[in-house]
């Protein structure tokens, strides 16, 4: 294995999934709550690797055959990135909520996966950052593809079962704003840089 395209998956993956949306938030929401949380962190990180794994081992293959797409895809994708960028940083401005453990009743299992599952496979940023994304970025390293697959997932399993399970000592912290805007800055500035290598080659 190729220990620095590890690495190099590993920050893409975490980077990308970092950004706060309504898989991440109900990841969060169930480690708030202490319910479902294993299953919900593996159902979301078991997603996240097969579409990783899917948009590294075809993504090259398609783009052979569709030369065009690569470079469709890098600049597509660096915009949508600018752009989600400038939404995250317009709600570090602006933004003055805060997150709060729901006090509804308790969920079923089968309903809580059911709506898991869905906001993952439902949700078309998925497609973009593990498929598209990653899958673009991933036919820099040739020969290291299968390194930066195993990367990208393993940050999948670290971030979603960190968060799941590290809410509960988050909760504090998210009820004050300003930690809200602080990390919307910090995805504002992430979502540039990768926007910038995917641009740039670098």
């Amino acid at each position: 294995m190729n220990v620095s395209v590890f690495v190099t998956g590993l920050l893409m993956g975490l980077s990308l999934i970092v950004a706060i949306g309504a898989q991440n938030a109900f990841v969060l929401r169930q480690g708030l709550r202490r319910e479902h949380v294993f299953a919900v962190c593996l159902a979301c990180a078991l997603s996240d690797a097969v579409l990783i794994v899917l948009g590294v081992t075809s993504f090259r293959q398609i783009a052979a055959l569709l030369p065009w797409l690569d470079p469709v895809m890098r600049y597509g994708g660096a915009a949508f990135l600018i752009l989600y960028g400038a939404r995250s940083f317009r709600s570090a401005l602006l933004s003055s909520g805060t997150l709060a453990a729901a006090e509804a009743n308790p969920s079923s299992f089968r309903r809580t996966l059911a709506t898991c599952l869905a906001l993952t496979w439902l949700n078309p940023h998925v497609y973009l950052d593990t498929v598209m994304l990653l899958g673009t970025v991933s036919t820099r390293f040739p020969g290291g593809e299968a390194s930066f697959a195993a990367g990208a997932a393993s940050g999948s399993f670290l971030f979603f079962f960190a968060l799941g399970y590290g809410a509960g000592g988050l909760r504090p912290i998210f009820a004050n704003p300003s930690a809200w805007r602080v990390l919307e800055a910090l995805i504002a500035v992430t979502m540039w840089m990768i926007a910038y290598r995917l641009v740039s080659g670098a």
